[in-house]
């Protein structure tokens, strides 16, 4: 039995040493062992298997994993592949350009394609216990379940809901993440409650549910976006602020705070109300944020020149959510909207186009420890195009290389590289499927 303990040690505090590297693996679909028979070890004493008929067919069962899955967009397909090993559990056919997000219930991912959010179920089960959780897998697949949307945005979980944003209708459809297992057995969205709440107008926005059936939402239209609102769970407007031109970007702090970018700063949707958290700079964008439950400071993107085509920024912002304050930091390396992470202790993480993941302290807004990983790099300048991209799942961090169609695995407390493997396709986006908080 293989247990896998959540728990992790303390943040880093100090620079890391460069990783040891390994050898980089070939990893393909074939890579994966036959999916078979879940944790007989955490099976109910006494319990006995049915008894097989000769005739019948081997129903295929879940093999016991050590960590979480991830999916990996390309370009024709999705890769669904073991957290531990970096190996392809499947790979999954599918035109077009891809983007995928968790679904919020620990098990699936949402698919954006050209008719909606599609729901991929990577096979992955979860068992709690305590401080750690037992993993078992079964083959993967793409369903056919689809929430149908006009160009399909925004994906967040937030107090166990997900909520999806559609920015040619401005509709977003919101639903309970724990009730999505129940449709994917049924074949279809009919199992879960899904409510929807029609924007003013069509625009680029993201909507999160609040607790007790409220949602927040982006405001605006196709030419300019302005601010944010509050509903009530009948869809009365409660409170809204329009001090957010081009609101772009949102997260979850501490407590339940929503932080969400705008062109000159921020704004914090904290105790029913908002704050406006301006830019020390006259032109001070934010829209990209990472936000932790373990800390009240966001971690967002930070860039100065409105008229640039593409501005590489080498500042990074800290949005204090409980004082109304920014901080910004200087990394000394430009980096990417997929460049920002979280870490477990509410660290925050930044893959820069030097090759490193730049720790920072967000209290003391320091960088404590720098990890290289994959070679320097340059944005693309088409944000479609593949680029490097970071994400967390517990105190393994991920980074895909596209450049070598590699993924590497960081063990964040160590500060080291544990894991490189190579990949069939190169990577464009990546998905964990870890149940959002």
């Amino acid at each position: 039995m293989i247990i896998v303990n959540d728990s992790v040690a303390a943040m880093i505090t100090r620079s890391s040493p460069p990783p040891r590297r390994r050898g980089i693996r070939l990893a393909g679909a074939a890579a994966a062992p036959a999916l078979l028979l879940a944790l007989a070890a955490c099976a109910s004493p006494g319990g006995q298997a049915p008894a097989e008929r000769p005739d019948a067919e081997p129903a295929p069962a879940a093999r016991e994993l050590a960590a979480p899955r991830l999916v990996a967009s390309y370009d024709g397909g999705l890769l669904v592949l073991e957290g531990d090993t970096l190996e392809v559990a499947a790979e999954l056919e599918l035109p077009g350009f891809l983007r995928v997000n968790p679904a919020g219930d620990g098990r699936h991912v949402l698919v954006s394609t050209d008719v909606g959010f599609r729901v991929l179920d990577t096979g992955l089960e979860a068992e709690q216990h305590g401080d750690h959780a037992h993993y078992s897998g079964e083959t993967p697949r793409l369903t056919e379940l689809v929430f149908a949307a006009d160009h399909p945005g925004h994906v967040t979980t937030n107090a166990g809901v997900t909520a999806l944003f559609a920015d040619g209708t401005g509709e977003v459809q919101r639903f309970e993440a724990s009730a999505l297992a129940d449709a994917v057995p049924a074949g279809a969205l009919d199992a879960l409650e899904v409510r929807r709440h029609a924007s003013a107008a069509a625009h680029h926005g993201v909507a999160v549910a609040l607790p007790g059936g409220e949602l927040l939402s982006t405001l605006g239209t196709e030419e300019a976006r302005t601010g944010v609102a509050v509903f009530d769970a009948a869809g009365a407007e409660l409170v809204r602020d329009e001090r957010c031109p081009g609101v772009h970007g949102e997260t979850v702090a501490a407590g339940g705070t929503i932080v969400v970018g705008c062109q000159d700063g921020a704004l914090v949707y904290r105790d029913g109300a908002f704050t406006k958290v301006a830019s020390p700079d006259a032109s001070g964008r934010i829209g990209t944020l990472a936000g932790s439950p373990a800390s009240p400071v966001a971690l967002g993107d930070y860039q100065t020149d409105a008229a640039a085509e593409l501005e590489r920024p080498t500042r990074v912002s800290l949005v204090d959510a409980e004082a109304g304050t920014m901080r910004l930091v200087e990394l000394g390396t430009s980096y990417t909207f997929r460049s920002l992470a979280r870490g477990p202790h509410g660290e925050a993480l930044m893959l820069g186009t030097d090759g490193a993941i730049h720790v920072i302290d967000p209290a003391a807004g320091t960088v404590t420890a720098t990890i290289p990983v994959i070679e320097a790099w340059t944005e693309p300048v088409e944000w479609q195009q593949a680029r490097p991209a970071l994400r967390v799942d517990g105190h393994r961090v991920y980074v895909t290389d596209p450049a070598a169609s590699t993924i590497h695995l960081v063990d964040l407390d160590a500060g080291e590289l544990v894991e490189s493997v190579q990949l069939p396709a190169a990577p464009i986006e990546l998905s964990t499927v870890a149940a959002a908080h």
